[in-house]
């Protein structure tokens, strides 16, 4: 008896855990805490729901050593069947009354920027985002990672 409880629980768990993910999330680590402009982050996803909505991010970690309050980023889409497009984002990471943005844990903190001011739909098939830093500074010094972020917004 106490075997088949045990094997009903594991079921249980793994049909539990087979739900749909609603999110993608892919960023690349910086070795020695810099981003260079040779390193560009990139992620290939696939859309096939074409009903839903998507909010699109730009996911950064940095330390609280980073010496700027923003960060320029070139965003780089490749679209289904479309030409690559170019967009430049000035990403605030800080402000004077609030200091860091995002979250943070002890000298660490994580931002999302949207890349898009709402929610948009995607054609089906398979998207690559590729991820530019656009400073002066080169490596640009306490960025731990960067990546892209695809949330389906739920109805």
């Amino acid at each position: 008896m106490k075997k088949i409880i045990s094997i009903l629980s594991i079921c249980t768990i793994l049909l539990c855990a087979c739900g749909q993910v609603d999110f993608f999330e892919r960023t690349e680590r910086f070795p020695q805490q810099e981003w260079s402009t040779a390193v560009e982050p990139t992620a290939s996803f696939d859309i096939k729901d074409t009903t839903a909505l998507y909010n699109i991010y730009v996911v950064l970690r940095h330390t609280d050593a980073y010496r700027y309050n923003n960060i320029w980023v070139n965003v780089i889409t490749q679209s289904p069947n479309d030409t690559p497009k170019t967009q430049l984002l000035n990403i605030v990471l800080a402000d004077n009354t609030k200091g860091w943005l995002g979250t943070g844990m002890d000298d660490i903190y994580d931002r999302r920027a949207r890349i898009t001011r709402e929610p948009i739909s995607l054609k089906k098939g398979l998207y690559t985002f590729k991820l530019k830093q656009a400073m002066r500074e080169d490596p640009l010094a306490y960025v731990l990672s960067a990546g892209i972020r695809v949330e389906k917004v739920k109805p």
